[in-house]
């Protein structure tokens, strides 16, 4: 339905994930207004509630699926047996038909006159293991991996073309989509299982939970076309509570509309973010509490660079401009005025803008963290009565605010200018139009999602400008993506009970354990770390708590019900249904200001084909959705496996060290624990990094290096930690005989199992979004950068000092 999400920024819930720009690339997005919670929800930039309405939480989507293979070594269970009596007559067909295809495909590499023999850098290692392994997982894998890669191309030269150039060819984007990667074509797959469980009316709800995501599933669906009959009808109706928008036909009374009662009505009880975003989260200096924390926020475009650069702006604020117009003749405006209107919420828009704090330069965890009380606030930004702010929403849970509780303010500076905007357009005689129709326009655009087929038609206007693709996929496709995002816990019970074996957690966890051995045994050789700080590293990784699968209780009806007590569904209801979510969310978070910090609990659906790490509770978590194939199989070489899983693994376990998380300590508190002079040495190994990825280029777009600094260092300190891990697992198991026409060592194949995680095409306009919005790298230098810094890779593909993936300068932290 809705393909990137236009809403605004949320306070940041600080959590590092893998991957994060999948959301939008592989079409799972919040539908706008779903998620859209603002002071606890309006969640933008890709963030959206928390699975249970807790907290928050970034998401990313991708695909899920498989039939059945025994997936992920953590194994999901097989399904369908080849031609058994569980497989269907067209499944055996497929199967049969890939086993061929699998074989001629390989016999092509083996035999044909561009046979896969001739690299000077490769050699079929056998001392390990005799002969070729031959059976059909070995074939099916080694057909997967010679088809994605080219290999007219000297490793040594350009990984990610050697390993994705096959890929990229035969891989081009799909209709609607601007990205398309190996994360995308897994999302998707997950969707065609919970598609298959959502539709089968025989299949019994365990559960009130499944049945909710159930019921919301079907209103998505609006098989009865009842989104459509009503047209504008349900947001004219919340709009004239906020006091109606004077673009559209809604009746607005500039006399009697009060800025106060709007702000807090958007907030606080449609949870829509309206010029800043707050929610209650974890207390960075005092993890086991919880504060009110409030952030910049309110811009519709997903980064300021779109309003302040003259080559986006011209752009992508003319897209914007049209799509608040389009929507304004929707709800019945004239077009001419629509635009004079559509105009000044952009203006007002730019001026936020410019006083919004750039990314790259809120990486400073101490800097973010500016304790006051309210009455502190008030005086930093007095536009509106803060006490009576916060009142309007925690009188609804019977928590009493005053002036002098205590809320943490990221950014004091935006708030601080804020105010004068507000107060400069207040003293105009259109200013309270100005403002009303700011407000009016970030309700319906977080809303547009829910609204008739027109409304999202008119936003794929502004989607192509940003995009480059109009986001457009089947509807139950996207159904299945906003309902994991709102109800994924519930989701969840469904599809782990369908494929997931709980029996193989046991074997990702000594996988985690043999990552975490290897970062630890390096620590003894980081010559600029001083003894007692590498002590206190050791002792942090240790503390590390590791989550695998899913949390053990959605497989328990009445704990997996009592996370959604008091929330409501209607089948024909989609538009409510989601103010419902969000209202619901916003009190639940709320909620948690008198309640302890829970360490357990997940802030990403299971499904999700992602994994993070928290800072606050110094905790990583690997989903079930991430834990298959091609990321992890049973039944492939460990070399494989540890090269996509295990670098996962070590990516997040080395977050803990990155630049922001190493100022978090093993309770996840905020407090320096490192010696100064360590502190120096780690900041000038940082500044390789930052200029190495600096110097990269993709489509004329310069990655920020300083931005997307922890997760460049996350990549290269979980490639490291996994390849030791790997060959630490040698040492004491015997490897698979190599593969059929792969003609690569093991420690070779380890690598193009951690590149061709990353095999992916996007537009250019994708590329430049995640330049400018995305902590990550683009994914060719992901696999670039991360591999240049390597000794090990060099060494392993015997790569000559003068050649482009081993230059003489090398960055290494962990």
């Amino acid at each position: 339905m809705n393909g990137i999400q236009l809403k605004p920024q949320a306070a940041r819930y600080k959590r590092a994930s893998f991957d994060e720009d999948e959301v939008s690339a592989g079409g799972g997005s919040v539908p706008s207004g779903v998620g859209s919670a603002v002071g606890v929800g309006g969640l933008g930039g890709g963030i959206s509630p928390a699975l249970d309405g807790s907290s928050t939480v970034l998401n990313v989507g991708h695909d899920p699926s498989r039939p059945s293979i025994s997936l992920s070594g953590l194994h999901f269970r097989r399904r369908h047996g080849l031609c058994g009596h569980q497989c269907t007559t067209y499944e055996c067909c497929l199967t049969i038909l890939l086993m061929f295809s699998s074989a001629a495909l390989l016999a092509v590499f083996l035999f044909g006159p561009n046979g896969f023999t001739r690299g000077t850098h490769m050699t079929i290692s056998t001392h390990a293991v005799p002969g070729v392994c031959l059976a059909p997982e070995c074939i099916t894998v080694a057909s997967a991996i010679l088809s994605a890669m080219n290999h007219k191309v000297d490793p040594c030269d350009d990984f990610y073309e050697f390993a994705c150039g096959g890929w990229v060819k035969q891989n081009p984007l799909p209709d609607g989509k601007s990205i398309w990667s190996t994360f995308g074509k897994l999302w998707q797959e997950n969707q065609l299982v919970m598609k298959n469980i959502l539709d089968d009316d025989t299949r019994p709800t365990n559960s009130v939970a499944e049945r909710l995501a159930k019921t919301y599933y079907l209103s998505c669906l609006d098989q009865n076309s009842t989104i459509e009959a009503l047209g504008s009808t349900p947001i004219d109706e919340l709009l004239s509570q906020l006091g109606g928008w004077n673009i559209s036909s809604s009746g607005f009374n500039v006399t009697s509309w009060k800025l106060q009662s709007a702000i807090e009505l958007a907030q606080n009880t449609y949870s829509r973010s309206v010029f800043f975003a707050w929610m209650v989260a974890p207390d960075e200096r005092n993890s086991s509490r919880h504060i009110i924390t409030l952030d910049q926020g309110g811009l519709t475009l997903p980064s300021r660079d779109y309003y302040l650069n003259k080559t986006d702006r011209e752009k992508t604020v003319t897209a914007l401009k049209q799509y608040i117009t389009q929507v304004g003749v929707l709800m019945g405006s004239n077009e001419e005025e629509a635009k004079t209107q559509a105009e000044s919420i952009v203006n007002l828009e730019l001026r936020m803008a410019e006083v919004t704090m750039p990314e790259d330069e809120r990486r400073d965890e101490k800097a973010l963290y500016n304790k006051m009380r309210i009455m502190d606030l008030q005086r930093l930004a007095s536009f509106i009565d803060w006490v009576s702010f916060f009142r309007s929403g925690f009188s609804l849970v019977n928590i009493s605010v005053t002036g002098r509780t205590e809320v943490v303010v990221l950014v004091p500076s935006y708030f601080r200018q804020l105010s004068v905007i507000i107060k400069d357009i207040l003293a105009k005689p259109t200013g309270k139009i100005t403002l009303a129709n700011y407000i009016g326009w970030q309700t319906v655009n977080s809303l547009v999602g829910a609204l008739a087929p027109s409304f999202r038609e008119a936003q794929r206007v502004l989607q192509r400008a940003l995009m480059g693709a109009d986001g457009a996929e089947a509807t139950w496709r996207q159904c299945i993506s906003d309902t994991n995002n709102v109800l994924g816990l519930a989701l969840s019970s469904m599809f782990v009970r369908e494929v997931f074996d709980e029996q193989s957690k046991p074997v990702a966890e000594q996988m985690v354990r043999e990552v975490k051995n290897a970062f630890k045994e390096n620590l003894p050789y980081l010559n600029w770390m001083d003894d007692e700080t590498r002590e206190l590293a050791k002792d942090k990784a240790d503390h590390v708590t590791d989550m695998i699968g899913f949390p053990s209780f959605i497989s328990d009806r009445d704990k997996l019900d009592a996370k959604f007590e008091g929330l409501e569904m209607r089948e024909a209801e989609y538009f409510d249904n989601n103010l419902r979510i969000s209202q619901w969310m916003l009190l639940k978070n709320m909620r948690r200001l008198q309640r302890p910090s829970q360490r357990g609990e997940w802030d990403m659906s299971p499904i999700q084909v992602n994994a993070y790490y928290t800072p606050s509770k110094n905790q990583i978590v690997f989903p079930a959705g991430i834990l298959q194939a091609p990321f992890y199989d049973k039944n492939y070489p460990r070399s494989l496996n540890f090269g996509a899983m295990g670098v996962v693994m070590g990516h997040e376990l080395t977050h803990a060290f990155d630049d922001q998380g190493r100022e978090y300590d093993k309770e996840g508190n905020l407090k320096q624990w490192w010696n100064n002079r360590t502190i120096e040495a780690f900041q000038q190994r940082a500044k390789c990094f930052i200029d190495q990825y600096s110097s990269y280029k993709l489509n004329n777009d310069s990655i920020n290096g300083k931005s997307t600094l922890g997760e460049n260092m996350a990549d290269n300190g979980g490639l490291k930690a996994a390849f030791h891990a790997y060959r630490g697992w040698l040492q004491s198991n015997t490897e698979f005989a190599p593969l059929p026409g792969v003609n690569l060592t093991h420690e070779q194949l380890f690598y193009v199992g951690f590149a061709q995680v990353w095999c992916s095409t996007e537009t250019p306009e994708a590329t430049h979004m995640q330049v400018l919005v995305d902590a990550h790298s683009p994914a060719k230098y992901r696999v670039i950068g991360t591999l240049s810094n390597s000794v090990e890779f060099s060494k392993t593909y015997k790569c000559k000092p003068t050649s482009p993936m081993n230059p003489p300068r090398k960055c290494e932290v962990w």
